[in-house]
This record gives C-alpha cells, structure tokens and sequence, in this order.
C-alpha cells in the first residue's frame, strides 16, 4: 500500500470523501464482474466440461522430457485451446505443490497442444494451462509427425525439430488475413524439358496427379530454374501444392523468377532468411492456411506446411548448406524423403552433378534416372582441358608462377569474346605455404599450425601463424633444409592481384563468403571466386580456370573426389557450350577418377563407382552411422553404457583436432583448447532405427542422471550425431 492510501487513519474507503468520488466508488462496485482466476494457476476455475485434458508438448529440448505431458483446460480457455495452437504452461512443480486437488508452481514454460482428451492417464493432479499464446492452429497433424519421424531418425527431441519446423510468431502477421486461394494454373508446355529423354513424360505425370520419383541430372546451362517452375506447375495444375528446396537465397531467388514469370504473382510463397522473421512468418502462414500452394526456399522451408502435396524439389542435394547445423542436425535430402513416403507425393532430385544418395536412390529402384541422351550432354557441355602435374613440370611458366601457360592461354583467348572466370579453393590471400623445394606444408615451431603470409607476400611482413598468431623468420625446411617459400594454396584475393597485372586493362571482380556477386555483365572480364560463389554471367562464361585442384581432392575425407567434381560441375555449368568456344582448364592430376568424371561431363557414372566401392568397405550411405564425441572418458563411458544392435561396429575412438583459441567451433567438434575423440558406430542397412533408438535411449539416460549431452561445454558431455556429414 502507497503513503497516499495510507492516509486517513484506516478509515473506511469512502470516509472524508467528497459526494462525486463516491458516486464514482458505488458505480465502480456496481459494474465489477466476479472475481475471476488468475492465468498464473487458474485457481478455483472450473474445467472445460467436455475434453478437460490438454496434451502438451512442452519446449524442452531434452532427451529424457521427449514426451508429452498432460494439463487440466480451464473453461475460459475452451475455447481457444485446439489442437496446434502455442500454449504457455507451468513446467516443474513437485507432486508436494498441490492445492485443492490442483497442481501448482513451476516456470512458464512455452509449448504446444497437441490433442484434447476426455481423461488423463496420469494419476496424479494436474496443472492447468496458464495460457493459449494463439489462437492460430500452427501444429498440423501430418507436421507432427514429420517432426516425430526426423526426431526418431536423427535421435534427437521433438522440441528440437519443431523449433526448426516452426517459425517464431509474429503477432502482427497473424492479424493480417491471408489472400484467397487462386484457382489451379493449366498444364504447361514441356519447354526446356524435351531435352531429356523423359522429360516430357515426366512432367504429364505430374499434370495428371501421379506421383512419380525420379533423380534428374540437370544439363549445364541457366535453364534449370525454368525446369523446376514447370515442374511445379504442372502439379499445380493437377489441384495439388509444390515444395521446392535449394542451397541459398541466390538460387531460391532465381527459381521465384521463373514462377513468376510462368504463374504470375499470389501463387507461391518464398521462405528464406532474408525476408525478416514477420514477412516470413506471414508468408508461412498463408502456406498453412492454404492460400497459397507452392513453395520455395531454403533449408528451413522443407518443413513447410504445404496443403495436399504432391511435389518435393531438392536443388543440388550435396550442398552443405542442406546440412541443418541446430540439433538434431537434419539433412533436407532425408526429411524431403520422409514426406515423399509420408505423403505420397512425387520426389524430384536435381543437380548438375551427383551424390552417392542420388545414385543409390536409383540403383535401390526407388527412383527412376532422369537424364538426356549423351549428344545431348556434348552439345551442352564445354571443352575440358587439363594440367597435372608432368605438365606442370614441363613448364617454364608454371615454375616461375602459379598459373601454367595452358592456362594464360584459355584466359587470353577466353577475354577477347566474354568474361572468365577463375575458381580458386580458399578465400584471402595466401592463406597456406609450402617448401618450394619438396613442397612440405611449412608449419609453426611453437604450435605445429600452418604458416600464413601477410596481404603483398612473403616480404611485406614476414610469415605468421594462423592457429597462434606468432611471428616467424628465418624459417627453413625441416625436410629438405630449403629456405624458399611457395604458396601452398593461394587465395582468391591474391590471384585477383596476379590477374590484375597481368591484364591491367580488364577488370577484375571478386566474390566470395565476404561479397558474393549474383550476376556479372557479358563484357571481357576476370571474375574470381570461391566454390559456391560463382555468379551467373551474361550469356555465360567464355572460359573458366579451376585452381589448385589438388587442394580439394587432397582433403582427408570420404566425400572429397565426389565434392570437388560437384564444385568443377558448378563452375564449369557457367561456361558456354563446347561449339560457341566455351572452355575449362582444370589443374589437377588427369588420371584421377573425379578429373576423369569431369572431362567425360560424367558425375552420374562416377556417384555409381563410387557407390560400389563404398558397398564394398559398408560405408555410407550403404550403411548407417553414427558419430560419438566428447572427452575420452565420456566417450569410453557412454559407448559401456549403450545397448547397441547386435549387429553394429564401433570404428575407434580416434583424436579429434584441437579447436584453436579464435577459431569457429564445428558442429561435434571441441571446444577451444580440449581435447576430444571421435568413435564412428556402424550398421547395416535397416538397422538405423534400431542405432538412432539406441543411442536416443543412452543419451536421454545420461542427461537424466546429470551427465549431460548435447553440444554442451561440460567435459563430461557427449555429442551424438546420426549420418554425419564428414566422417574423415
């Protein structure tokens, strides 16, 4: 109580008071309703009379409360209390915090309401809802359980996938109405697609309301993005709704382009980061509520609640940034199949390369190939030149710089009709050296870490270490003994400069992880990126160099040789056709099977070579696996713990590298400064349920008793990964 109400000596409240403020105070009285229960517990509130049960599922991302708790509805909030709708309840009261037959206490906690029920089979008492945060019904039922096939999948919690599926309310976006639906489109033409062997059919299929499955490999050239539209339409013209999945807002932007142009504007939705939380809540919403029936975006999208689908698209399925980095850690390749299977829907597959998954999908039967005829390939392809290495000693040119004369050439020749662009593996300048006798990594003498030279070289500032930043001269190889440097791997921004005084009349243009170009003119100029940013030039690249091709295919990894082909593919799709002077120059080995892969325009029969060996070693995708890392007493912990199928291997531990004070932590990997191992558990196929359930079951048992899990920072915690991406 105020000083101010406190004045007067505790008198009543209308004593001393003047005839109008109680006038006042009696009409107050008056027009006062009962009194009513506060959200916070709902005390003394009656109960809904019918289906007084609410089935919540709580926002806990926790293995051990991956399940569904039971709350009493208070009449007031019948109803707005359906199935779907975000709810806010009290999470964490002990059965001795009971009042009136009520359970009472805990944190407000955010949730969802998953079904209402006549009674509980909790024994015990409930508390009551303390709140319906909306009334919109954003948790459909073929959502939950997508959402509950991923969790399963991948062993992690439903509340994980649902914070993925879901995106964060927007008040406003809810007030406004979403438009009214537009009648289905008429089939479309095949355009583009004739040029596949069952192009046409396929798309008919579609039109007609079939449900067809196929993995298509997309002919270099712009014209993809147009094929997927028409694909998209033709499903909308068969009265059903089309998902369409890609790497990054470039390419979503460019397959929303060809809608347009096709559909017109109103008939699908596009979901990408860069819209802002409200427009993309909004535009989800118009999705949920059937407005609209196509949609396109990016990883987050494939959870998107599209009406009566009939289509998924996955764009460039070997893409890294379908590798979702929160908990459980989805690919969308794999959820995109979990809703083909869920919903009956056709499944297209596209790229201008091929996965390993893409190649098992067709020799397992479940799809059929979509592929054009090999004068197709040949008409549509460029030339591919190659430089290895007895080509590279060969060379005057090549010893005195990096670039070999092959390459000065195709640059040259390349500039006089168009732009060339020049791919090189790693951004910066010089971000690695080398001996430049017997070509050995040059390392720290204090930490081991890679030596880096400074922007302008060697000579503008000495060498440094990238892991502990000291300084480093007078360093000589502890191999040969040389004191001469070479760049190991030189980085874009330094081949712009060697570019740029070589041909001081043609501009050059980067793009890379800083700046990312979209599109470049069709004017003579050097355009050098990274893999993954190359822009879409004007009328297509005269010319490209792909660099230090070595650097890519030298990386430790299963999916190298089928990574670095998917990075050529990418930049060598940009080029112009072989008959209007298109040329790429890679330089790397030519007897490498990737290198080989590339000059035949070949990545389908190199992703089958590839898959047989890997059936012949049991690595994925032919098997399932699972990464297990943490401390080594963790990990040795957790793997006693576990009750693995009879059938699974467990490959190590082996050390993981050190993550270095500065540097970004990866996903499993450890935090800055400990040391942490790696154990990969394998099975055979058909079993990957049973591992998933095992290692669900052994982690929520673990974070139960207080030992963590997860990607925590505690030393004793351990981080569970089912199909990781790289498994060395």
């Amino acid at each position: 109580m105020s000083s101010e109400n406190g004045q007067g000596g505790g008198g009543g409240a209308g004593e001393g008071a003047p005839p109008e403020q109680l006038a006042f105070i009696r009409e107050s009285v008056r027009k006062a309703k009962a009194p009513r229960a506060k959200p916070r517990t709902w005390r003394g509130a009656a109960l809904a009379k019918e289906l007084p049960v609410a089935r919540v599922l709580v926002d806990k991302g926790v293995l051990h409360l991956d399940r569904y708790f039971d709350y009493a509805v208070p009449e007031e909030l019948d109803a707005e209390a359906q199935p779907g709708v975000r709810v806010r309840v009290r999470f964490g009261a002990g059965r001795h915090r009971v009042r009136d037959g009520r359970r009472e206490g805990g944190g407000l906690i955010d949730g969802f309401l998953v079904e209402r029920l006549a009674e509980s089979d909790y024994s015990g008492p409930l508390a009551a809802l303390a709140q319906v945060v909306s009334p919109e019904p954003v948790l459909s039922p073929e959502l939950l359980g997508l959402a509950r096939a991923v969790a399963d999948r991948y062993a992690g919690s439903l509340a994980d996938v649902l914070q993925l599926a879901v995106p964060p309310r927007s008040a406003r976006a809810e007030q406004r109405p979403s438009p009214a639906p537009l009648p289905p489109p008429g089939a479309p033409e095949a355009g583009p697609w004739v040029r596949y062997e069952r192009g046409g059919t396929f798309l008919e299929a579609l039109a007609g309301g079939s449900a067809p499955r196929a993995v298509w490999n997309a002919l270099p050239g712009p014209e993809w993005s147009e094929e997927i539209a028409r694909a998209v339409v033709a499903t909308l013209a068969s009265g059903r709704g089309a998902l369409v999945v890609v790497p990054d807002g470039r390419a979503a932007a460019r397959v929303d382009t060809a809608l347009s142009s096709l559909l017109g504007e109103g008939r699908h939705a596009l979901l990408t980061a860069d819209a802002g939380p409200e427009k993309r809540y909004r535009e989800w919403l118009a999705v949920r509520r059937g407005s609209v029936r196509a949609v396109v975006g990016t990883r987050a999208a494939m959870f998107a609640p599209v009406r009566d689908l009939g289509l998924v698209v996955l764009w460039d399925d070997g893409d890294d940034s379908h590798s979702e980095q929160h908990a459980p850690q989805p690919h969308a390749r794999e959820v995109l199949l979990l809703r083909a299977a869920q919903d009956k829907c056709a499944f297209l597959l596209g790229s201008w390369s091929c996965t390993v998954e893409a190649a098992q999908l067709v020799e397992s039967g479940w799809a059929r190939p979509l592929v054009a005829a090999r004068e197709q390939v040949r008409r549509v392809a460029p030339l591919v030149r190659t430089v290895g290495d007895q080509d590279l000693a060969r060379d005057e040119a090549a010893r005195a710089a990096r670039l070999p004369t092959l390459a000065w050439q195709a640059v040259r020749d390349g500039l006089r009709n168009g732009p060339v662009l020049v791919q090189v593996p790693r951004r910066g300048y010089v971000p690695r050296m080398a001996c430049a006798q017997c070509r050995a990594p040059a390392r720290c003498r204090h930490c081991s870490g890679p030596l880096e030279a400074r922007e302008g070289g060697v000579g503008a500032g000495g060498l440094w270490c990238g892991w502990c930043g000291r300084e480093e001269s007078g360093w000589h190889c502890p191999e040969c003994g040389s004191f001469r440097l070479r760049a190991q791997v030189v980085g874009a921004r330094r081949t712009a400069e060697e570019l740029g005084r070589a041909f001081p009349a043609v501009p050059v243009r980067t793009s890379g992880r800083e700046h990312v170009l979209d599109t470049v003119p069709g004017a003579p100029s050097l355009v050098v990126s990274t893999p993954g940013a190359e822009p879409v030039a004007e009328g297509g690249y005269a010319a490209a160099l792909l660099l230090d091709g070595w650097a890519m295919l030298g990386r430790p990894d299963l999916r190298a040789g089928e990574d670095a082909l998917r990075r050529w593919i990418a930049a060598a799709a940009l080029v112009r056709p072989q008959g209007d002077g298109g040329t790429v120059v890679v330089v790397a080995e030519p007897t490498l099977r990737p290198v080989q892969a590339l000059v035949r325009w070949d990545p389908v029969g190199h992703a089958v070579r590839e898959l047989a060996e890997r059936a012949e070693l049991g690595f994925p995708p032919v098997s399932r696996m699972a990464a297990v890392s943490g401390t080594a007493e963790a990990v040795a912990e957790f793997l006693g713990a576990v009750e693995l199928p009879s059938e699974a291997e467990v490959l190590g531990p082996v050390p993981l590298p050190v993550t270095m004070a500065g540097r970004p932590r990866r996903p499993g990997g450890p935090p800055p400064g400990e040391h942490w191992e790696r154990a990969l558990v394998r099975v055979p196929p058909g079993r990957g349920a049973a591992l998933a359930s095992a290692l669900k079951a052994a982690q929520a048992a673990r974070m139960a008793r207080g030992g963590g899990g997860g990607g925590g920072e505690a030393g004793a915690r351990v981080w569970v990964r089912m199909d990781p991406a790289d498994i060395g």
